[in-house]
């Protein structure tokens, strides 16, 4: 299992490397544990200046997210160690989000869910032409966690409202412009700027030769820009709203195209997982702190992975693969403000998640 995530130091850098290609790099518990140990050895070792993260050579994908399947499964036997994996992949993203050091991660890939969950609190987050950026949760009825109502809540422009909302899929320039990722660097040059970064962690001022030389290896996207001018601003403006139906109204009244598209697209996902993820956003942007955030997230977690759709969105989508899921409640307005409630209600005191010491 260790083997799904290797770390070592080489020179003033801390590398790590997801190592799972079979499942796309998918994190396991094992997985978050090991990077957990790393990073904590890192954060008192005076001889790591920078910490890496990226996925192994030769392989596609970033990181897929986490084994959903396994949380699916383990949730219909009482839900321990699915509790468990969030428990402790949300320490993890506390602890990158909170870390003193500068960590830089090449995303080159598909980035989903739990692989944002590791790139997002990167202060240097670097896209590639290959780099596919989404959070998916709507249409498997779980929600975009892993930090995403602290993050998402935070883009400019309802970005973050949109990606939650519909599971939208985003490319590198997009993901420049928003704000997702920091710098665009060609997937050829990644072993030269791979070379950059172990260089600048040997200078006497690190982050002054990092910024410079993840500024000399920044490049234009340019034609991997999807989003257009007209759609942004309509993004801004359709999903500002703080409920789900009215987002929803706004899309019909606005009738273009692309609000019909972002319709069709609405009418797939879980009517109840849209109006956690709105809420989400909503409470994530009033919070102080990260670990509030990830407080309110563990408290979700563990009430809708025992939901109905969640198992059904992963019956439908990963092992039956019908892509027809049936969700309870049906509709928007089915989805009442108690059972909301009852989803983001605070645990028992013994049950709350913690971040580590």
């Amino acid at each position: 299992m260790t083997d799904d995530v290797l770390t070592r130091i080489e020179g003033g850098v801390g590398r790590i490397t997801l190592n799972r290609p079979a499942a796309l790099h998918a994190l396991t518990e094992a997985m978050c544990l090991k990077m957990i140990e790393a990073l904590r050895a890192w954060a008192g070792d005076a001889a790591v200046k920078v910490v890496l993260i990226d996925h192994a050579a030769g392989t596609r994908g970033f990181c897929a997210g986490g084994d959903i399947r396994f949380l699916a499964d383990d949730a219909k036997a009482g839900g321990d160690g699915a509790r468990a994996f969030f428990f402790n992949e949300y320490r993890l993203n506390h602890l990158l989000h909170e870390y003193q050091k500068p960590v830089v991660a090449i995303v080159d890939g598909v980035v989903m869910g739990g692989g944002v969950g590791i790139s997002a609190p990167a202060r240097y987050r670097i896209a590639t032409e290959r780099t596919t950026y989404a959070m998916p949760e709507t249409g498997i009825g779980l929600f975009p966690d892993v930090g995403g109502g602290w993050f998402l809540s935070r883009l400019k422009d309802e970005m973050g409202t949109w990606l939650a909302l519909l599971g939208a899929r985003i490319k590198a320039a997009d993901c420049i412009e928003s704000g997702v990722s920091t710098h665009y660097v060609a997937s050829e040059k990644l072993e030269a700027l791979t070379a950059a970064v172990a260089e600048a962690a040997l200078a006497a001022d690190v982050e002054d030769a990092l910024r410079a030389a993840l500024s000399k290896a920044n490049e234009n996207p340019g034609a991997l820009k999807e989003l257009t001018r007209e759609n942004r601003a309509r993004i801004a403006r359709l999903f500002a709203f703080d409920s789900a139906e009215e987002i929803v109204a706004a899309l019909k009244a606005d009738g273009s195209d692309w609000a019909q598209a972002q319709l069709a697209v609405i009418a797939t996902k879980s009517p109840q997982t849209m109006k956690v993820a709105l809420r989400q956003l909503r409470t994530g942007a009033t919070l102080s702190s990260f670990a509030e955030n990830m407080t309110m997230e563990y408290r979700i977690a563990s009430r809708v992975i025992h939901l109905n759709d969640f198992q059904d969105g992963v019956r439908a989508v990963i092992i039956d693969k019908d892509n027809s899921p049936r969700w309870k409640p049906e509709t928007l307005e089915a989805v009442t403000p108690a059972l909301l409630d009852e989803i983001f209600a605070p645990l028992p005191s013994d049950k709350e998640w913690t971040p580590l010491a």
